[in-house]
């Protein structure tokens, strides 16, 4: 996925958004003629001119499961309602279905007096994209929250690993594998501390440079009551134990 991005170069959510919904099984297979079409290396085409109204904003490419809803509608006279159950049998594979619906396809295409060749050709387009397609707004959904997310974590990267790491507290493998990548993007981990800990993983500060704190929670076999005793007490200190021995009777106490 960072390959095509760096390859086309996305300036919109737009297209992030269809970049998203192409990068899956099926639809995968157009993505490069989408890169080379984006940049005009490759003639933008449509099997039938009624497709431009569809499809041109995708730059030819069936991208959405609406796209083919919307074909099946404008080309064959379907309603919504056999449009959708065209998608649903696209998406379950269902052959039985499929044939169905494919028969009522060019029945009406030739009604319209659409050419049968290219119409047969789009029909198998859409079938094999419909295997794996997504819609236009559950693909959204996921463009936008992987652009904020790689924005934060381009420009805000300890706050993020942090934020990252205390949203996998309770699960110690991933624990282990996101700490590994802030090593890989020199981010240290400073070892749990009850001087400064949290709970949660934080954004600390070492010297002149960031890094984060190992929260208290993903220590395993601490819990909560532990944690809450260990923060309380050390508030009522000031902010720090000043010697193993007070800390320890403020814990008791606590």
């Amino acid at each position: 996925m960072r390959d095509i991005l760096r390859r086309y170069k996305p300036d919109t959510v737009e297209e992030l958004t269809a970049l998203n919904a192409l990068y899956r099984p099926g639809p995968m297979a157009m993505i490069d003629d989408f890169v080379e079409r984006k940049w005009g290396r490759r003639k933008v085409e449509f099997l039938l001119p009624e497709l431009e109204g569809i499809l041109k904003d995708s730059l030819g490419v069936i991208v959405y499961q609406e796209q083919v809803m919307r074909i099946a509608q404008v080309l064959a006279s379907f309603s919504l309602g056999e449009a959708d159950l065209l998608r649903r049998a696209m998406g379950k594979k269902d052959q039985k279905a499929m044939a169905k619906m494919r028969d009522r396809f060019m029945d009406g295409a030739a009604k319209l007096g659409h050419p049968k060749t290219p119409l047969e050709e789009l029909f198998e387009q859409m079938a094999k994209f419909s295997e794996y397609g997504f819609n236009k707004s559950h693909s959204a959904a996921y463009a936008l929250v992987a652009y904020q997310t790689a924005y934060l974590k381009t420009h805000y990267p300890v706050e993020f690993m942090a934020a990252l790491l205390t949203s996998e507290t309770s699960k110690p493998d991933s624990v282990v594998k996101y700490i590994a990548e802030c090593r890989e993007i020199n981010i240290a981990v400073e070892p749990p501390d009850v001087q400064v800990s949290g709970a949660q993983f934080t954004p600390h500060t070492v010297g002149d440079r960031k890094a984060v704190r190992f929260g208290l929670a993903a220590v395993k076999n601490v819990g909560g009551n532990a944690i809450e005793s260990i923060l309380k007490a050390r508030n009522e200190v000031g902010g720090r134990f000043k010697s193993l021995g007070s800390s320890v009777k403020r814990l008791i106490c606590a």
